[in-house]
């Protein structure tokens, strides 16, 4: 890794360039390397042009398209891409644009990006592909794309995710990933990449200078096997933009932390949060094998109530209601009595037919959990959310 620290000089360019970074997130996840920013769940013009003039250093803009059929995450990334370019004609901003997304590679790629593209109107030099994320040890390096397990390295194509009914992929390659997720019509040799090697013996010049050469809408692999990596990555990023490049950015979520010029900060505590007395309700729908495990050990800590959601039943028309009624009905009762409870669905994995059948499922599962937080009387004191798309 570079001898030096890149993250000052990389603010002290970010600062510079002025640059709002607009951030797609296809999975309320998107948000976790970042403080101090909005969140839109809507999108309109004024909407998108108040925060454009706001002061914050990025928007994110979520979507939730990982968990909808490819035509209407496509159509919904068009129409972001419209109001963002009418946004930008009234202000004046100039702003960048990330497609954030998952990790371990699901979703909608590359039909979202194509449809954003498209919807903003810009030529691009290149799309940039970097799902680099350092704090779920998910590396890039020579192409592959690695998963961390605690002291192991997983190709991930090895991992669960790969197995994912809706977004499954055979190929670590990131290069050959991109050939299978566009069934081929974009060729593996055709896919450009910025090596460990460039990184850390050129850094960010060298860099700007292989982006410089990309152009027609090229897709680029952006290796990082550290922060250090990436945040060269990314100040050579801006300086091929300095040129006059234009990219459009598929990453995660360290990426646009970097782009954005966001400072980590320490994890909140007990004090910053302020919390009143009471119960507190933690609500986990997500299904993988790292989730169940820590539900395993949540379920054993002393004093917490725990409900289990079975997810047969709440896809099932004629058991929907009694069971986010016996739900509710258990946290009320529990949260009345100042209680922490934990609500989790049922382990067993439930798939459609197909891709969308699948996401289908996991929508009805997500509105019935939705359902049973609505319909409490008692407010918890706090509420913390796992996903499951």
């Amino acid at each position: 890794p570079p001898s030096h620290d890149p993250l000052p000089r990389l603010h002290e360019v970010v600062r510079a360039r002025a640059e709002k970074v607009v951030v797609l997130d296809d999975d309320p996840t998107g948000t976790q390397t970042v403080h101090g920013v909005p969140v839109l769940t809507e999108w309109s013009v004024d909407a998108l042009a108040a925060e454009l003039l706001g002061d914050a250093p990025a928007i994110f803009v979520l979507t939730n398209s990982r968990s909808l059929p490819l035509e209407r995450a496509r159509h919904i990334n068009r129409e972001i891409g419209h109001a963002l370019t009418e946004a930008g004609r009234r202000t004046g901003r100039r702003f960048v644009v990330a497609s954030r997304s998952d990790s371990t590679l699901r979703g909608h790629f590359p039909g979202e990006v194509e449809a954003l593209a498209e919807g903003l109107g810009w030529q691009f030099d290149a799309w940039l592909l970097a799902p680099f994320f350092a704090e779920g040890g998910r590396l890039t390096v020579d192409d592959v794309h690695y998963v961390g397990d605690g002291p192991w390295l997983i190709p991930a194509a090895q991992t669960e995710s790969a197995r994912d009914a809706a977004f499954g992929y055979r190929s670590s390659n990131l290069r050959a990933w991109v050939a299978e997720k566009s069934h081929g019509s974009i060729n593996a040799a055709d896919v450009a990449s910025v090596s460990l090697q460039t990184i850390r013996t050129g850094g960010a010049s060298a860099i700007a200078e292989q982006l410089r050469t990309l152009h027609g809408g090229t897709i680029c692999v952006l290796n990082a096997a550290t922060t250090d990596d990436l945040a060269e990555v990314v100040a050579g990023v801006i300086e091929a933009e300095a040129m006059g490049k234009r990219f459009l950015y598929r990453t995660a979520a360290s990426f646009v932390q970097l782009r954005a010029g966001i400072t980590s900060r320490p994890l909140l505590t007990a004090h910053d949060l302020s919390l009143p007395s009471g119960g507190g309700l933690i609500i986990a729908g997500s299904y993988v094998p790292r989730s169940t495990a820590q539900i395993e050990q949540l379920v054993v800590v002393p004093d917490i109530v725990t409900v289990e959601v079975g997810v047969q039943a709440l896809l099932d028309d004629q058991q929907r209601a009694t069971e986010i009624e016996r739900v509710t009905g258990t946290i009320d009762a529990a949260l009345g009595e100042h209680h922490d409870v934990a609500v989790y669905t049922s382990r067993h994995l439930v798939t459609g037919d197909d891709a969308n059948a699948s996401l289908a499922i996991g929508r009805t599962v997500s509105d019935g959990l939705v359902a049973i937080v609505r319909g409490l009387h008692v407010q918890p004191r706090y509420l913390v959310a796992k996903g499951g798309i």
